[in-house]
């Protein structure tokens, strides 16, 4: 079974200048048909038919491609492809003395076509009983078409949603498989026509500068993998962060891997409708990469070990890591800290306020004019709040309130917290919300808040609610953005600081507005809202 490709490419375009030679992410549009021929098992010959002698002479610079010189009658505007892929085909038989059995129609404005969907195309039509094989994308929509009276009228019979519709198949060009006997200067269309549906981010077919744009970006896509885990311990900051960035890096392939014990983490991910991995072990991890090969690896897992990253590397094309104070990090090719404002001493390590990377809800909402009275006070310790800091606060928020109600004290838990503090107490000014969708809804309510020492402390900053801070853990205390110069007041580690501490400059700070209103001021002046812009480009290798 013989089996021709033939590619047709005429010079002139008149929608997009020079259209087949112009650099399409890199290299010549028709580069694509011409090397998905050449990369297919299936395909024995491959034709070029052109009128441009540029486009002859590129072609002719692969080793196993004929380049015809086509001749100016079969180049004009109204030629359909018909006479024009029976010319190429005859001509290649008559130069090879031998017939083929299957001519393949490889258009050049369809660059996303891979050598995979083609060779799957071509056993699917090999082993079939059609004469015709159509490259199409099924595209079901409720169209209207015009009437015997030139009026509109329903293409459908009943209105129903797009899952619900028959297929409406629509060709893309891709590829028109023929057998021999079906080509003639008429027609490639034999007795028995099949079709091939393709996938829909194959399909795209270049006709104009609009259509070149899409698919340039789509030539683009990098294979972004993200390692992150969630659980009760380490909370979801990490698990937030993430996803915030694989909504950022939309044009790109992206997927999560996850540690399979850390349910926590999988479910938030798999609940967002995101992609998502699951090992067993750092070995397992390394297998995936191995046969994967994404081209970012994003390591959102605290500090690694240079043993940890040297395992991955072969198999990455980029490893970005976030938070890391490990020896891995002298590895990596970028480590993004913002949490941290002094970096490692190291020129991949990016640090500081600068690469913060606020949730989308943040860059969008508008903080509430300042308040002379505090009426509401935000209480908010992280996804698990392993020290219990609300309920200590709630004690006091219970004695600020104990001859009626002073401040309404608003308890924002996290998903993993599982401490003391349970319903709300109208009668104390208390409220307890879970499971909040929109936590900058709650910021801006809030006149002032108590907050940990985490990233939610950005978050805060960019609503400019003056905040008092308490660590949870030691490593919290090394993030030294939450300081008095950015607004804030940091009694220290929360396990260290009494309640009476704690009381004394709740109270004191309500009393204050004064120091609240300058705190809102230190806050707002800081440039956060563009952070995640700068890491996407740190991720993609385009800040350097």
């Amino acid at each position: 079974m013989k089996v021709l490709a033939v590619i047709p490419a005429r010079g002139g375009s008149k929608g997009i200048p020079r259209k087949n030679m112009r650099l399409m992410a890199g290299k010549p549009l028709i580069a694509y048909s011409i090397e998905n021929a050449l990369s297919s098992e299936l395909i024995d010959a491959v034709v070029v038919t052109s009128d441009s002698d540029e486009i002859r002479a590129f072609a002719s610079q692969y080793d196993g491609v004929m380049a015809f010189d086509r001749q100016s009658e079969l180049a004009e505007d109204a030629v359909t492809l018909d006479p024009v892929i029976y010319d190429a085909t005859v001509r290649w038989e008559k130069a090879m003395g031998e017939r083929c059995d299957v001519v393949v129609t490889l258009q050049p404005t369809s660059p996303l076509l891979s050598t995979k969907t083609l060779d799957s195309a071509l056993r699917a039509f090999l082993s079939s009983e059609d004469d015709t094989l159509i490259s199409v994308v099924n595209a079901p929509h409720l169209s209207w078409e015009a009437g015997p009276d030139g009026r509109p009228k329903s293409a459908y019979e009943k209105r129903l949603n797009r899952q619900q519709l028959p297929p409406r198949y629509l060709e893309t060009g891709a590829f028109f498989m023929a057998r021999r006997g079906s080509v003639t200067p008429q027609s490639r269309i034999g007795a028995q026509v099949g079709v091939f549906e393709v996938p829909a981010e194959e399909a795209a077919d270049i006709d104009s500068r609009e259509d070149w744009i899409v698919c340039e970006s789509l030539l683009g896509r990098k294979k972004i993998a993200f390692r992150v885990d969630g659980y009760r311990e380490l909370g979801l900051g990490h698990v937030y962060r993430a996803l915030t960035l694989a909504y950022e890096l939309i044009e790109h392939d992206v997927v999560f891997v996850c540690d399979a014990s850390c349910r926590e983490g999988v479910e938030k991910l798999r609940s967002s409708h995101m992609p998502v991995v699951e090992v067993g072990s750092n070995e397992e991890l390394v297998r995936w990469a191995a046969s994967t090969r994404p081209d970012v690896f994003v390591n959102d897992r605290l500090d690694t070990s240079a043993e940890y990253v040297d395992a991955l590397r072969p198999y990455v094309g980029r490893f970005v890591t976030f938070e890391d104070l490990g020896s891995g990090a002298r590895d990596a090719d970028a480590v993004v800290n913002a949490l941290y404002e002094e970096g490692l001493g190291q020129s991949n390590v990016f640090s500081g306020r600068r690469y913060v990377c606020l949730r989308d809800e943040f860059l969008t909402s508008r903080p509430a004019p300042f308040s002379e009275e505090v009426r509401r006070v935000l209480v908010m310790f992280g996804g698990t709040d392993p020290l219990d800091l609300s309920a200590r606060v709630l004690d006091i928020a219970r004695q600020v309130n104990r001859d009626g109600v002073v401040v309404q004290f608003d308890f924002v838990l996290g998903p993993g917290y599982h401490g003391a503090v349970e319903d709300s107490d109208e009668s104390r000014g208390i409220e307890v919300h879970r499971d909040v969708v929109r936590v900058s809804d709650h910021m801006r309510c809030a006149d002032m808040a108590l907050s940990s020492q985490g990233r939610t402390t950005f978050e805060l900053a960019a609503m400019g609610v003056p905040t008092i801070v308490l660590a949870q853990n030691d490593r919290e205390r090394l993030h030294t953005f939450a300081q008095m110069d950015n607004g804030f007041i940091n009694l220290g580690h929360g396990g260290e600081v009494s309640d009476g501490d704690i009381a004394s400059a709740i109270q004191w700070l309500m009393g204050a507005p004064s120091v609240r209103r300058e705190m809102r001021r230190l806050m707002l002046e800081n440039d956060l809202k563009d952070g995640i812009k700068r890491v996407k480009k740190i991720i993609l290798g385009e800040l350097l």
